[in-house]
């Protein structure tokens, strides 16, 4: 981790790792000065599915943490266009790019996880280029009941201007709706976007089989 993620983690965060997509994923118990970490990148060709079976996961420990920092909110940016559909593959058919998989949790500022939570991802394709026709690269899906997503699509590519990116909202059940951007670690071009900011980097490691693990942990402000 560099000295820059470090400065802007918050000073309780959580820790959590899943396995490989072929095993069960497994969520450990929450841990101070870790922020996320990960699930596994593929680089494949072939079909595209719309659907990822989730594993079965032991259930989500109490963190005994009652002051994490919600996640930072931003721009919405140009490119929004709503009722997407919702799936938890944005994959399609010889879909140029590479492939990965992001996954995480959606929980409170109390450490609890939120059941039902919309996350609504939207982002450029392998050449930078937004579909504002369609919905390619475009989807919606629901946090389980431990408040777990997993999203699987492909890097995008840089569009003009800005740095690597995702751009989504999430929103709890009959709560405000959070809009946010996402951001790859060790992108050169993150210190030239004004928008990019540390505390919403991604998280990625090797995971033991050849490929990358990517995850980020979204902390919501739940409103009585």
């Amino acid at each position: 981790m560099s000295k820059e993620q470090q400065a802007y983690l918050s000073r309780r965060a959580f820790l959590w790792r899943f396995m490989p997509l072929s095993a069960a994923l497994v969520l450990a118990a929450c841990d101070s000065g870790l922020l996320n970490e990960l699930v596994p990148n593929v680089e494949a060709d072939g079909d595209a599915t719309n659907n990822i079976n989730t594993q079965a996961l032991e259930p989500t420990p109490a963190c005994g943490d009652d002051d994490d920092e919600p996640t930072l909110a931003q721009t919405e940016g140009p490119y929004f266009t709503p009722n997407s559909p919702e799936r938890s593959s944005l994959l399609e058919t010889n879909m140029p790019g590479t492939r990965m998989v992001v996954s995480g949790l959606v929980v409170t500022t109390n450490c609890e996880p939120v059941a039902r939570a919309l996350l609504d991802f939207w982002h450029a394709d392998d050449a930078g280029v937004y579909d504002n026709v369609g919905y390619r690269l475009r989807g919606h899906l629901f946090t389980d009941e431990q408040g777990r997503y997993r999203l699987e699509t492909i890097v995008p590519g840089l569009y003009p201007g800005r740095t690597r990116h995702f751009h989504v909202k999430v929103q709890a059940p009959n709560q405000p709706v959070l809009t946010t951007q996402l951001y790859f670690p060790d992108e050169p071009a993150n210190q030239r976007d004004g928008i990019y900011r540390p505390e919403l980097l991604m998280n990625v490691q090797e995971d033991g089989t050849g490929g990358k693990a990517w995850t980020f942990n979204f902390v919501l402000e739940i409103n009585a």
